[in-house]
């Protein structure tokens, strides 16, 4: 136990979200493991992902060079997609009933009908081009925020601002097992129709065949309801975007006039364009203040554990770093 608390105190506060998220999974793989056929192959993806962890957090201490800490940064980007893809071959066995009339009727309960029905009426080409172009920069956002800060220097800002990106990611992603759905687009719409009836001009059914393969299916892939990814609520788009809006403001980047216009407009894209209901945006937007708030105190807890220097928002609303005193 010794040894394990000494391999411990060289995770950062992001190395820690990823273990302890691998851990739930690889629980989870080995009690449903008569439903999620990959099971084995998942938990031991699993294992070798978290003693990965540990060498590069272990190296990036020890070393303290630039090429540890650079790798130990940048591999979170397959992480995101590769836990993506790993529940994808969950979700779905786990719960195995869908939860989009729940989701449906929220909305109608607000709205008194359907969002993306009523949305038909401004929609057009130029409009669908613009939006879909908007919902594909999603991927970029965080990673835009990052070089902004590498390039200004402010690497304890990227330190959490990467904690808190991942940290969210995992809980959108426990969303997904909590409330399996896969969006209007299936449901209240029919599928193999989008192109034709919310068409843009250029760019728009490339973008979406490109978000399609990363739900595992095609425009054309017959039955795709039954394959899709759960991934609707919360609306991890509206989460994640919502989370690089306010990190931008709080650090007063430059790069906020571009995330603040760009993530207004990819939010309503959400909807607009079919992915998702109006409740996942609400969802969304839950789970974005719960990740801005616990995660503060989560990142500060544990670099008070392994004596790294604690990160405070303060009332003058600028961000600061302290070193923990006594």
């Amino acid at each position: 136990m010794e040894r394990l608390g000494k391999l411990l105190r060289y995770l950062f506060p992001t190395d820690l979200v990823i273990i302890i998220f691998y851990v739930f999974l690889t629980l989870l793989n080995l009690i449903y493991h008569n439903r999620v056929a990959q099971w084995l192959d998942l938990v031991t993806y699993n294992i070798v992902l978290i003693i990965l962890v540990f060498i590069l957090a272990y190296y990036h201490k020890k070393k303290g060079n630039i090429f540890w800490e650079q790798l130990h940064f940048w591999f979170l980007l397959p992480f995101v997609f590769l836990t993506f893809k790993e529940i994808y071959f969950m979700v779905h066995p786990i719960r195995v009933v869908d939860y989009d009339s729940v989701l449906i009727s929220i909305d109608r309960f607000i709205f008194g009908t359907d969002p993306t029905y009523a949305l038909m009426k401004i929609a057009n080409p130029y409009l669908t081009e613009l939006l879909q172009i908007v919902y594909a920069t999603f991927f970029f956002l965080p990673i835009i925020l990052a070089v902004d800060l590498m390039l200004n220097d402010r690497y304890e800002d990227l330190k959490y601002e990467t904690f808190l990106i991942i940290y969210g990611f995992t809980l959108s992603y426990i969303g997904y097992f909590i409330v399996p759905a896969v969006g209007p687009r299936f449901t209240l719409h029919n599928f193999a129709n989008t192109n034709s009836e919310l068409p843009g001009l250029f760019l728009t059914n490339y973008l979406r065949e490109i978000v399609n393969a990363g739900e595992s299916i095609t425009s054309t892939t017959p039955n795709p309801i039954a394959i899709v990814q759960r991934d609707v609520f919360p609306s991890g788009h509206t989460e994640m975007t919502l989370l690089v809006m306010y990190l931008s403001i709080r650090f007063k980047t430059k790069s906020r006039w571009f995330f603040i216009p760009d993530g207004t407009l990819l939010v309503f894209s959400t909807v607009y364009l079919r992915y998702h209901y109006v409740a996942d945006v609400i969802g969304g937007t839950i789970f974005m203040i719960f990740a801005a708030w616990s995660g503060i105190h989560i990142y500060n807890w544990w670099n008070k554990k392994t004596d790294e220097p604690t990160y405070y928002f303060i009332k003058s609303n600028k961000l600061q770093r302290e070193s923990e005193l006594g």
